[in-house]
């Protein structure tokens, strides 16, 4: 049985996950945020939780602060950026999970050890170790047969910003060593348009990948299965390593902060702030941002001057 098996009408009340844009180098570099969402229609509220700590991040200590933030805000589901586990011997493919393959990922997680590129092995090897730490103090791994929000069950679930952009339709942010103060404001316009939501500060490139990361934490613990997908294979012990596991993506959808779709062939409105008027979207078409989404960014640009918030990699 597959997680769309018990996934059905979202029912309302209130909804908070815990997004982690995870980094290993040094604290400052985690986006961690909360999002938060009171009834459904309601903007998502974003609180961004600073650890401002330049130090190395190891995984275990991670894992404690990351569980006693979701215990004292009563989060029991938490999206991590980051592989959860290893490729199964048998999933067909010879150097990538099977999510990994269906996202185009830039990187590959195979057997345990093996990666691609080799520089990625010290990352995934410490997001194991993170979601490892987790179950420790009582998470585990989404599997077909959990149900967010029921039975006090704790939940992990793999994020992938990158194509959480897409899956919205929207250009994914640019990578952090390569994008601009000007390339954050216009990313957060564009998502802003789409999928209305507040932050308690500007954020910066980490943060605001952990917002788009965790959206779709909101729609599965809501169990609204329009507006998210799920790919890959569950997650099992093999061979004493966790192995595969699946990512979990915001879908477009109508009837949200004006409404969006991605598909081809569907009718897009937006009226917040004008991204899409009225038209017919093509095949892998991507959404624009009009004129009046400028408001948005140049709001952010000021916000971020005023708070003197390092932003991107070079300004910290």
């Amino acid at each position: 049985m597959g997680v769309a098996a018990w996934l059905g009408p979202a029912y309302g009340g209130r909804m908070a996950v815990l997004s982690v844009d995870l980094a290993f180098r040094r604290w400052v570099d985690l986006g961690v945020v909360v999002l938060e969402r009171t009834e459904p229609g309601a903007p998502t509220a974003c609180e961004i939780v600073m650890w401002n700590e330049r130090g190395v991040v190891e995984a275990e200590a991670l894992a404690e602060r990351l569980d006693k933030l979701a215990t004292e805000r009563g989060i029991e589901l938490m999206l991590l950026d980051g592989p959860q586990a290893w490729k199964s011997r048998g999933n067909g493919l010879q150097h990538a999970r099977v999510s990994e393959r269906q996202l185009n990922t830039a990187a590959k997680t195979g057997l345990p050890g093996m990666v691609k590129p080799v520089t990625y092995r010290r990352f995934a090897e410490f997001c194991v170790d993170v979601y490892d730490g987790l179950c420790r103090r009582g998470w585990q791994r989404l599997t077909a047969a959990d149900k967010p929000g029921f039975g006090g069950r704790r939940v992990l679930v793999e994020s992938y910003p990158h194509a959480a952009w897409k899956s919205l339709g929207l250009r994914p942010l640019a990578a952090k060593r390569k994008a601009r103060i000007s390339d954050l404001a216009e990313a957060y316009g564009a998502l802003k348009a789409v999928v209305p939501f507040t932050t308690n500060r500007p954020p910066n490139h980490d943060q605001l990948q952990a917002i788009v990361g965790g959206l779709a934490g909101l729609e599965l613990e809501a169990r609204n299965s329009t507006a998210m997908r799920i790919v890959g294979h569950a997650p099992k012990r093999e061979e004493g390593q966790w192995r595969e596991g699946y990512i979990v993506l915001p879908a477009p959808r109508l009837g949200c902060g004006g409404g969006i779709s991605g598909s081809a062939g569907r009718r897009v409105v937006v009226d917040a702030l004008g991204v899409v008027a009225d038209r017919q979207l093509a095949a892998g078409e991507q959404i624009r941002v009009c004129p009046r989404a400028r408001a948005v960014q140049l709001r952010y640009l000021l916000a971020a001057l005023v708070h003197q918030i390092p932003l991107v990699d070079g300004d910290v």
